[in-house]
């Protein structure tokens, strides 16, 4: 009976971040990975479960300049990205025991193993906005998916990756 109210009972929510652990992770992102500084990335929104981020378009990121088209690149660079920031997401979500300065010094070991990038249409947009989950976050290894849309929300591209953590 126990297991059977256990199963009816919804999952807790996932966990809110502090202030300081948003701005410190903020900071990693958009500051002190000079790539992703290159690209124009932004966070939008930093959720346990969920990230957001933003890239306006310019004329730097021009891959093909008949259709002002943004360049694969781009695109696949920014879903990398994206799917480290979720892993970081998920391994703060993890320990939040810890202080956020303790949690903020776990993300020295992250690298990327493996992106697949599917491009599903030019990448023509004012700007783009990223989404990134962790699908599974293991001691070892971490598996995402990842989303590349336009200003309008169409979908251009979609990414999954995994990701070593220790």
């Amino acid at each position: 009976m126990l297991a059977m109210i256990k199963h009816l009972t919804p999952p807790a929510p996932p966990a809110e971040f502090e202030e300081e652990f948003v701005a410190g992770l903020k900071a990693i992102f958009e500051e002190k990975i000079v790539f992703n500084q290159l690209l124009g990335l932004k966070i939008v929104s930093l959720k346990a479960d969920r990230v957001v981020a933003r890239i306006d378009m310019r004329h730097e990121l021009v891959g093909h300049p008949a259709y002002n088209r943004l360049h694969g690149g781009v695109i696949s660079a920014g879903l990398d990205a994206m799917g480290g920031l979720a892993v970081m997401a998920a391994i703060g979500a993890r320990h939040m025991d810890e202080t956020p300065a303790q949690r903020l010094q776990r993300f020295h070991r992250l690298g990327t193993i493996d992106l697949r990038v599917d491009y599903l249409r030019p990448g023509i947009s004012e700007h783009f906005e990223l989404r990134a989950e962790v699908l599974r976050l293991g001691s070892r290894v971490a598996s995402t998916r990842m989303e590349f849309l336009g200003a309008d929300g169409t979908l251009f591209s979609t990414g999954a990756a995994a990701y070593i953590v220790s």
